[in-house]
């Protein structure tokens, strides 16, 4: 079943805001999946900095062996790796070579990206979520039909620099997808057919296609049922499928964009009230950007 919702902010005033707004909304999305959630925040970038969201392994030790300049924030069983971004490779060897019980959730100039078992209030509470600021967000909560309740298998997926989906529904042909990328050099952590979704627009952008494009490619592409909320360091994408079986409903104002799978899931943004109010239609790609 699942939820989903996202929140792209046209305007700087609510930035303050984002992480308690995104909070309450997959709270209120309980119901449509209380075993596991997860939310990416985009925040500003730091210049000549990027960040690693990680899980596992010794986090305190961290900074010593990659030393530099290196910044470390440890958020429950997750931490926050902050390094110049000139270090990315280095830093990916290390973490391969030297603490391989580390496992990257997300990396990116802007993305944190946290995700774990137990129902969405829980969840945005031990990463802070609340208290988080940014310009645009997406997040999901999870009722694992066909797999175990992992936090790896919890969404948002990444598999790309500053990319990540959310999903709901069930792809029918995510297994030939997914050797195919695996042929073009993608990797992947879990068998979820989410992250083969996450994966192929990965491949397209990495190819030189905008989001608006790889989503079209989706389409195309990507056989079943789906829902798919998109997130990139500018960028926020919504794609259904020609069905359009999984519910959704987008609310529009002056100052931002939203996403959930309910209405009720929006019934407490800003200006709600005097908001466009709309179905995404099936088939059709929406995308908004802004300047990073």
């Amino acid at each position: 079943m699942c939820g989903i919702v996202g929140l792209f902010l046209k305007t700087p005033e609510l930035e303050p805001q984002i992480g308690r707004l995104t909070a309450e909304m997959l709270e209120i999305m309980t119901d449509r999946g209380p075993d596991s959630a997860g939310f990416a925040v985009y925040g500003h970038q730091r210049p000549d900095r990027m960040k690693f969201t990680l899980r596992g392994g010794d986090f305190a030790a961290l900074p010593a062996l990659i030393g530099g300049t290196a910044e470390i924030d440890i958020r429950d069983d997750h931490a926050l790796l902050t390094v110049a971004a000139s270090d990315e490779a280095a830093v990916r060897a290390l973490l391969r070579d030297k603490s391989p019980a580390t496992k990257i959730v997300g990396v990116g100039d802007r993305m944190e990206l946290y995700k774990g078992v137990g129902r969405p209030r829980e969840v945005s509470a031990r990463f802070g979520l609340p208290g988080m600021s940014g310009t645009h967000a997406i997040g999901h909560t999870r009722m694992a039909t066909e797999s175990a309740v992992t936090t790896a298998g919890a969404h948002p997926f990444s598999t790309g620099r500053d990319q990540c989906l959310v999903h709901n529904g069930s792809l029918s042909n995510h297994n030939n997808i997914r050797r195919n990328l695996v042929r073009e050099g993608q990797t992947f952590e879990t068998a979820n057919d989410s992250e083969v979704a996450a994966g192929y627009l990965s491949w397209r952008m990495a190819q030189g296609a905008p989001l608006e494009e790889a989503l079209h490619g989706a389409m195309a592409d990507l056989d079943g049922f789906y829902t798919f909320v998109v997130g990139t360091a500018s960028g926020f994408g919504v794609l259904r499928d020609p069905v359009a079986c999984k519910p959704a409903v987008m609310a529009e104002t002056d100052s931002y964009v939203a996403f959930g799978s309910e209405f009720r899931a929006l019934t407490k943004l800003p200006g709600i009230d005097s908001a466009h109010i709309f179905e995404p239609e099936p088939s059709r790609v929406y995308v908004w950007e802004r300047a990073a």
